[in-house]
């Protein structure tokens, strides 16, 4: 099976971007912090992070850098993925 570079780019660059779309959504509503205590209190290790205030440009920032980082990895992915799989 072929993957379609542009198809699998987009894919990845959505999955990131919009993972990190939620993330901001969590800052915003002030559910970050908590979620971030519980993950750590699961994992039985003192939390030293603290969740700063939501700004809408380093939200965007995030979103915008995370899509073109998966957008790269999915392309690469399929690049890769079509080399190993020649027919």
């Amino acid at each position: 099976m072929k993957l379609k570079i542009q198809t699998t780019a987009l894919v990845f660059g959505t999955f990131l971007g919009g993972w990190h779309i939620l993330w901001s959504l969590l800052v915003m509503t002030n559910l970050a912090q908590p979620l971030l205590n519980f993950i750590f209190w699961t994992h039985m290790i003192a939390n030293p992070y603290q969740v700063s205030g939501f700004t809408l440009t380093q939200s965007l920032t995030l979103v915008l850098i995370t899509f073109g980082i998966g957008y790269v990895g999915g392309g690469i992915f399929a690049w890769v993925w079509n080399y190993f799989h020649k027919k």
